[in-house]
C-alpha cells in the first residue's frame, strides 16, 4: 500500500517530467500559501502556465480533469494572484490540467494528457 500523498507526487513527477521534454521550464513546485496550493507553475514561449495535477487509476468512473471544481478553481486563482505578487514578470499566465493515469502497481503512469487553457480565470 502506498503512504499518503505518495501517488500525487508520483503522477507530479511525471507531469513535471513530461512539460519538460516538451519544452517547458517547471520554475517551482508545490507553490502553497493560504488560499491554495499550485502543483506545478512552468514556463515556455512567453505563458506561465499554472499546473493543477491530477493523478488516477484510470479514467472509469470520471476524467481526472473532472476533479478540478469551480471551488478548486478559485483556489487556484487566489494562490496564482499570490505567486505573480511574489514573483512578478511579463508572461501571459494560463492555467492547464495534467491527468496522469498511474494504474495501481505499475512502475510508470500509462497516459498523461494535458490540457492548456483549461479553465479561464
Amino acid at each position: 500500500m502506498r503512504a499518503r500523498g505518495e501517488t500525487g507526487q508520483r503522477g507530479e513527477e511525471a507531469a513535471a517530467a513530461y512539460l519538460g521534454r516538451r519544452g517547458y521550464t517547471v520554475l517551482a513546485r508545490n507553490f502553497r500559501v493560504r488560499e491554495g496550493e499550485i502543483d506545478l507553475v512552468a514556463q515556455r514561449d512567453g505563458v506561465l502556465a499554472f499546473v493543477e495535477v491530477k493523478t488516477r487509476a484510470d479514467s472509469r468512473f470520471a476524467e481526472a480533469r473532472e476533479f478540478v471544481t469551480p471551488q478548486k478553481q478559485r483556489r487556484l486563482l487566489l494562490a496564482a494572484t499570490q505567486y505573480l505578487a511574489a514573483h512578478p514578470c511579463a508572461l501571459q499566465p494560463r492555467f492547464d490540467v495534467a491527468e496522469v493515469y498511474w494504474p495501481a502497481g505499475a512502475a510508470e503512469p500509462s497516459e498523461i494528457r494535458y490540457w492548456e487553457n483549461a479553465f479561464e480565470a
